[in-house]
């Protein structure tokens, strides 16, 4: 028999889901962003030039990328989680 609505409350395990979600995607905006300024400076004007300098540029593309790749990957991990968790849950009994 399936719990009465007024037997369930918020589950808190979704609502620290969704705090933990909304401090993750705050901080992978920053993550996101933090290789952009020396990329922008590598790839906008010839400030290095050479063999190595392109080597460089282009490491740094590809960890810039994986970063975003990685940091993305962190956030849909929680969203799916949140998505499996129950808004609601049983009330505990109180009785012992």
């Amino acid at each position: 028999m399936a719990p009465e609505p007024q037997d369930m409350a918020l589950n808190p395990r979704r609502e620290e889901l969704l705090r933990a979600l909304a401090r993750v995607r705050m901080y992978a905006a920053g993550l996101e962003a933090a290789l952009d300024p020396a990329h922008a400076a590598f790839t906008g004007k010839a400030v290095w030039v050479g063999p190595v300098a392109r080597d460089f540029t282009a490491e740094l593309t590809g960890r810039r990328a994986r970063l975003r790749v990685l940091t993305q990957r962190i956030v849909e991990d929680l969203e799916n989680e949140l998505r499996a968790t129950p808004e609601r849950v049983a009330r505990p009994s109180a009785a012992w």
